[in-house]
């Protein structure tokens, strides 16, 4: 993986009247990465997507994709990248499979072959009409037409929403697919396991600002490793600094907290004085880092 960068995004703002959607954002998307663009709703994730897609103008800072202005370089850029809204909305006459030809000839034409078995392995019947379609099917011909397209860039804003589990496990296949062959990926995604599964880095933004960015190991080293801990003897608190939420089973043999990342090392040393029968430590889960951020911002506001 290269660090040549295929997003870059830096203080970039977009007003709408008065209200302020993106406050100084960055983002940066390296060639060959999947990327989790994370946030809540109302965050600024979509606004950023369509600024990108060039169907947005900013309103100060800057935003590149494959080098060009995606606002002034749009028609040529739209060749170069596949993209997969979250509520997909096409042309109600035609059939699906007539939707996924006139997306794909957008950009160049599709890979017949890949089409067949993106129609196959996602079980859509592309003869019905669009209009007939369920939330899950509608996704799934915006899907087809993306990942049926030989692109460099592939935009996804909640890509899996209306699919059911199954879907989303064909979905992650061919994403892992497309990284295999090199392609740049962009997900913005609610669904943190599929973040978690597909993701080299992320992105967590919050009141159109980026709070946080890097590998998921990266981040995970901002917060605190969850420990259980089982004694032989009666098992007794940690006096280390950095030491959080101790808690002690009723029976006195087990002991559970939290520790911060430069504590560990101190709270470990201390632990191993207690006879230990066995120890679990478990890394925050992208879902804990989420909320945390979210949390603690929530409470910032109020």
């Amino acid at each position: 993986m290269g660090n040549e960068k295929i997003i870059e995004v830096s203080n970039l703002v977009k007003n709408f009247g008065s209200f302020r959607a993106l406050n100084k954002l960055n983002l940066e998307v390296n060639k060959g990465e999947v990327h989790g663009f994370l946030g809540p709703n109302g965050s600024g994730k979509s606004t950023t997507i369509r600024i990108l897609l060039g169907l947005l103008s900013k309103s100060g800072g800057d935003a590149k994709l494959l080098g060009q202005d995606p606002w002034k370089d749009a028609v040529e850029l739209h060749k170069r990248i596949a993209y997969v809204p979250g509520d997909v909305n096409l042309w109600p006459q035609l059939t699906g499979g007539e939707s996924i030809d006139l997306l794909g000839n957008l950009r160049g034409g599709l890979d017949e072959k890949k089409r067949k078995e993106l129609l196959d392995s996602f079980q859509l019947d592309p003869r019905k009409k669009f209009r007939t379609y369920s939330k899950g099917n509608r996704q799934k011909v915006a899907l087809v037409a993306a990942l049926a397209s030989d692109v460099e860039v592939y935009i996804m804003d909640e890509p899996t929403s209306g699919l059911d589990p199954l879907m989303e496990a064909v979905f992650q296949k061919h994403i892992k697919e497309l990284k295999n062959q090199g392609k740049t990926i962009l997900l913005s995604s609610h669904i943190l396991a599929e973040v978690e599964a597909l993701c080299d880095r992320i992105t967590i933004i919050r009141d159109g600002k980026t709070v946080q960015s890097g590998t998921l190991s990266e981040l995970q080293h901002l917060h605190r490793t969850s420990i259980k801990a089982h004694t032989k003897d009666k098992a007794k608190k940690l006096k280390a600094k950095g030491v959080h939420n101790q808690r002690l089973t009723e029976d006195g043999m087990k002991l559970e907290f939290e520790v911060d990342s430069e504590s560990l090392d101190k709270a470990m040393a201390e632990l191993s004085k207690q006879n230990l029968v066995s120890l679990v430590s478990q890394p925050p889960s992208l879902e804990e880092l989420f909320l945390s951020q979210y949390d603690t911002k929530s409470k910032a506001s109020k």
